[in-house]
């Protein structure tokens, strides 16, 4: 009976050893701190971390974005500024000084239906039955058309000369706008306004072609007509009994010396 007693109590005794010897030995932490403690996750720390960074990535990225989307605010509102020098009111000028020299035409304007009558009435064939001093009157109203058409000539040609400097200094100007142009927009409407400049030297060349080609032709058409009077007045001259009449011519005085 003791026996079996004494052989109980080991088998007990091993079963209590046992969980102690098959454990790993623990450090023991005082009672006090066992409420307290921090437990750390190094897996849960590693995704914080890249969680961090990817949104750190992210607002990086929409910084980014918002840079460039201000630059190219940035960009168009200097592309959308408009130019401050404008040359509109000078060219306009040297225009209207031209257009009114041509306006100025004297006797015969630059019209086609004034042109049409004065050429019927002035320079068509000569009527057989106008008075010699008829002709002559003709002849002098020609002569004061082309030599008008001359003197308008050279008030253009004058005009247009002193339309240069205006014209030299609304380059320079313009020049320098599109060189300083900030945007496409001021820089295209400087190249408009080279342009618009443009035009208008060429409308004072057309002016100066239109005012020198209407006194030549002028010129011309007196010359026609003249030649169209000078047949008229010799027919008359040689027509027996109306032209000339033969008579007695004295040379010298008879009287005594």
């Amino acid at each position: 009976m003791t026996s079996r007693r004494s052989v109980g109590r080991r088998f007990a005794a091993v079963l209590l050893v046992a969980p102690i010897a098959l454990s790993p030995i623990a450090v023991t932490t005082p009672a006090h701190a066992q409420f307290g403690r921090i437990v750390f996750d190094p897996s849960n720390y590693a995704q914080n971390i890249l969680t961090a960074a990817r949104t750190l990535q992210s607002v990086n990225q929409q910084i980014t974005q918002l840079q460039n989307e201000a630059q190219m605010l940035m960009n168009q509102a200097r592309n959308l500024a408009s130019l401050p020098y404008s040359s509109l009111q000078q060219l306009q000028q040297s225009v209207q000084r031209t257009q009114q020299l041509l306006n100025q035409a004297q006797n015969i304007a630059f019209d086609v239906q004034q042109i049409d009558r004065a050429f019927q009435q002035q320079y068509g064939n000569v009527s057989m039955s106008a008075s010699d001093q008829q002709l002559v009157t003709d002849a002098r109203l020609r002569w004061q058309n082309t030599v008008g058409g001359l003197q308008d000539a050279m008030k253009v040609q004058a005009g247009v000369v002193g339309n240069i400097d205006t014209n030299r200094a609304q380059m320079s100007a313009l020049v320098g706008s599109s060189q300083s142009a900030t945007g496409a927009l001021q820089a295209t409407q400087a190249g408009n306004q080279l342009l618009a400049l443009q035009a208008q030297q060429l409308a004072d060349l057309t002016a100066v072609v239109a005012a020198n080609g209407r006194a030549q032709a002028l010129t011309e058409a007196e010359r026609a007509a003249a030649a169209e009077q000078g047949r008229e007045q010799r027919r008359r001259f040689l027509t027996p009994g109306t032209g000339y009449q033969p008579g007695n011519a004295q040379m010298f005085n008879n009287g005594n010396n």
